[in-house]
């Protein structure tokens, strides 16, 4: 019996079946465990303190083809959303302007929320535990019906640094892994061993699910479910001391978490506790199927000010 059962099991793995994990279970850590942050007392950028001219020129040593990889997704009406939010663009009428050029002008009008649309960027004061955000910074007194007078993502400035795809469905010999599947710490440690590759600290890591594939296909399934990192890879990531963390789904994690109890909490544990900003609904597919692994990664999120989130268009430099 023990025999068949290992046969089973290596039979399954083979196959290239991906079976889900069991729920984990996790508790926000109080104000006193995660403040203030390893940045210091005070400190607003979190991670993208990183940023320093010697990681800029080590991540520009990586240019080898100047093939450049654009990570970002067209902004339209038609685009999967999550929740209420929405985006339409108004174009406005042409008007030929007085002069004899017969200058003519379009412009345009978008009713969106601009932070949280698209390839998007979460900047600190997109999500809270209870009411603090990043380094115990209270939403009392910093919040206003324009803005956020702390946090905001005007302050985050362009970034630049190594890339580092890590391509999980590659790993499980899939092109899109299943539905609510949870990505362990396993999971990524087997996939950089199998791309050969270390993380460094101040890396953007990218996360390759498939789940990219269904944008703008089947918007419905998009935004219910997806795989994405559970809290222990989030954890484990965070160990690693990254930039930022992205993936090619709508939320980075996985999407609802296994345990019902638990609402997006892997959002929390980046932003909140461990100032590592998130980039969401990056498309990855060039990257996967090129097997460009390492690349010089450079986004800027727009200066909104008092912003939670912006949305972006990165790029990977090869």
């Amino acid at each position: 019996m023990k025999r068949l059962l290992i046969v089973s099991i290596a039979a399954t793995l083979c196959a290239g079946v991906v079976e889900p994990v069991a729920a984990q279970g996790w508790n926000p850590p109080s104000d006193a465990q995660r403040c203030p942050s390893k940045w210091g007392a005070g400190d607003t950028r979190g991670s993208a303190n990183h940023v320093k001219p010697a990681t800029v020129l080590a991540a520009m040593r990586l240019v080898k083809t100047g093939q450049i990889i654009e990570l970002g997704r067209v902004l339209e009406g038609t685009m999967p959303v999550f929740g209420t939010r929405r985006f339409d663009l108004h174009t406005k009428r042409t008007v030929i302007n007085p002069g004899r050029n017969r200058r003519g002008t379009n412009e345009e009008l978008v009713i969106s929320e601009i932070g949280q649309v698209g390839t998007q960027f979460d900047a600190f004061p997109h999500q809270m535990i209870g009411g603090s955000f990043y380094n115990c910074v209270p939403i009392e007194g910093n919040e206003s019906r324009t803005g956020f007078g702390t946090l905001g993502v005007e302050g985050v400035g362009a970034l630049v640094a190594r890339g580092v795809l890590i391509d999980v469905a590659a790993l499980k010999g899939v092109p899109v892994l299943p539905d609510n599947y949870e990505i362990t710490p396993q999971d990524l440690e087997q996939a950089l061993a199998r791309q050969k590759l270390t993380l460094e600290p101040g890396d953007a890591i990218l996360i390759h699910t498939g789940w990219g594939t269904l944008w703008n296909v089947d918007n419905a399934r998009y935004v219910k479910t997806c795989p994405g990192i559970g809290i222990a890879a989030a954890e484990w990531l965070s160990r690693q001391d990254p930039l930022l963390i992205g993936a090619d789904n709508w939320p980075v994690e996985v999407g609802p978490n296994p345990d019902p109890d638990l609402s997006l909490p892997v959002h929390q544990v980046l932003l909140v506790v461990h100032g590592i900003h998130t980039l969401e609904n990056l498309k990855l597919d060039v990257l996967a199927a090129e097997r460009v692994q390492e690349f010089a990664f450079v986004v800027q999120p727009l200066k909104i000010k008092g912003g939670t989130g912006s949305t972006v268009a990165p790029i990977a430099i090869r």
